[in-house]
C-alpha cells in the first residue's frame, strides 16, 4: 500500500499519530530478479516509539526507519541497551546460510596479537548473519505476508521481514543495497544507548534532570510544601539556574523523590501544553475539543478528527521550540489528516524552521526516570 493510500485509510478512520519507529521497504519481485531499493516508513516505536512518525509519537525503544519520510518522529525515551559489540565470528557464514555459533579465531603464532576485530551488531533473536563493509550484522529474519522486504533498526538491532516467496539471495542483495544506511543507523542506536545510560537519574538530593531544555537541580527541603521551582537570575553562564525544592526529608527513598518530581513535571506539562494548544489553534483556525497527556513509549502525540489531541507528557523535558513543533504538527492534522505536501505547508505556516526542529527531535534522548 502506498504512503498516500495508508494516510488516506488512517484519515478515513479519523485518526493520525506520530510514530517513533519506521520501516525501510525494498520492493520484492518473484525470484526472477533483484530487489529495487525503495524507502518506506512505518511509529513508538515505533515505536516507537522509534523513520519517523508524526509529532506526538514517542520513539518506541528508539527504533529508526530506512528513510526520513515527513510525519514520522524518532522516539524519545532513553533507549534500551544497544546490541553488544564484540569480535566477529570467523569464518563468516556464506551467503544464504543460517547463523552458526562463533568459533575463536586463531592468531597464527604464539605471542602475536590478532588483527583488530570487525564491529559486530547482533540482534538478540538473530537467525542469519551478513557482512556489510566493515560490520558484521547478525539480524532477525521473519517471513510474513507482505509484498516487499522491510528493514527496521531498533535498539535491539536489525530486523528484516520478507515475503515467503523471496529467496535469501534476494534478501541479502537488498541488505547490501541499504548497507550504508544499516551501518549508520546501528551505530546511531549504539550511541543513543550510551547517551541513555548517561541520562539515568539517581533520585537523591542534588540530582539533576532536564526541564524545558534546561537543567534543574533537585533540593530536598522540608520547609516547603509540595514542589517549588526557584530561578537564580544571577547564575553564572554554564551553571544551572533552576532548582526544584521538594518538601521531603533527606532520608526520603528514591521512589518517593521520583514520584514527587514526576507529579510536578506532569502538572507543568498540562499547563504548558494547554497554553500552546490554545495559541496554535487560534493561528491555524482549528478547535481542540480535548487534551490528554500520554505516557506512550512510541509516540510523541496523536490527533483525531473529532478534535482530540494526545501529547506525551515527557515532552516537558525538551525545549519550547520542540514542544511548539509537536503541538503544531498535531493541530495541523485537524486540517489535513495526512502527511501530504499540503499538511507540511500548514505546519510551516506557523513553524517556519520545521526541518531543523524535526532533525533535533530525532536526536533527543530522554532521561531514564526508572520505575
Amino acid at each position: 500500500m502506498s504512503r498516500d493510500a495508508r494516510d488516506s485509510a488512517r484519515a478515513a478512520a479519523g485518526q493520525l499519530s506520530l510514530f517513533g519507529e519506521a520501516e525501510a521497504a525494498v520492493a520484492g519481485r518473484r525470484p526472477t530478479g533483484d530487489a529495487a531499493g525503495r524507502g518506506a516508513v512505518r511509529p513508538g516505536a515505533g515505536r516507537p516509539p522509534a523513520g519517523e512518525a508524526s509529532p506526538g509519537v514517542l520513539p518506541a525503544a528508539g527504533a529508526i526507519a530506512a528513510d526520513d519520510r515527513p510525519g514520522l518522529i524518532e522516539p524519545a525515551s532513553a533507549p534500551a541497551p544497544a546490541p553488544a559489540a564484540g569480535p566477529a565470528p570467523a569464518p563468516a557464514p556464506a551467503p544464504g546460510r543460517p547463523l552458526a555459533p562463533a568459533r575463536p579465531r586463531s592468531t597464527g603464532a604464539p605471542g602475536v596479537e590478532p588483527p583488530a576485530a570487525t564491529v559486530l551488531f547482533r540482534h538478540p533473536r538473530a537467525s542469519r548473519e551478513i557482512r556489510l563493509g566493515e560490520a558484521v550484522v547478525a539480524y532477525e529474519l521473519t517471513r510474513a505476508r507482505r509484498r516487499s522486504i522491510g528493514m527496521v533498526v531498533s535498539a535491539e538491532g536489525l530486523s528484516v521481514r520478507a515475503p515467503r516467496w523471496v529467496g535469501v539471495a534476494e534478501i541479502e542483495s537488498a541488505l547490501h543495497a541499504k548497507a550504508a544506511w544499516i551501518r549508520s543507523k546501528l551505530a546511531d542506536q549504539r550511541e543513543r544507548a550510551r547517551r541513555g545510560e548517561a541520562a539515568r537519574i539517581e533520585w537523591a538530593d542534588g540530582a539533576s534532570l532536564p526541564f524545558l531544555g534546561e537543567t534543574v537541580i533537585l533540593v530536598l527541603d522540608e520547609r516547603v510544601t509540595g514542589a517549588v521551582l526557584h530561578t537564580d537570575i544571577e547564575a553564572l553562564p554554564g551553571v544551572p539556574r533552576l532548582t526544584l525544592h521538594l518538601g521531603l526529608p533527606h532520608t526520603a527513598a528514591p521512589a518517593q523523590i521520583r514520584d514527587a518530581v514526576q507529579a510536578w513535571l506532569q502538572r507543568q506539562a498540562r499547563r504548558i501544553f494547554e497554553e500552546r494548544c490554545t495559541h496554535y489553534a487560534d493561528k491555524l483556525g482549528v478547535r481542540v475539543t480535548r487534551l490528554q497527556l500520554s505516557n506512550a513509549q512510541t509516540r510523541w502525540g496523536s490527533a483525531s478528527a473529532d478534535g482530540s489531541i494526545r501529547l506525551n507528557w515527557r515532552l516537558i523535558h525538551l525545549g519550547m521550540a520542540t514542544i511548539d513543533y509537536v503541538v503544531a504538527h498535531e493541530l495541523a492534522h485537524l486540517r489535513e489528516m495526512n502527511h501530504s505536501p499540503r499538511f507540511w505547508d500548514v505546519v510551516r505556516s506557523v513553524i517556519p524552521d520545521v526541518d531543523r526542529v524535526r532533525q533535533g527531535l530525532r536526536n533527543e534522548v530522554l532521561p531514564d526516570l526508572g520505575g
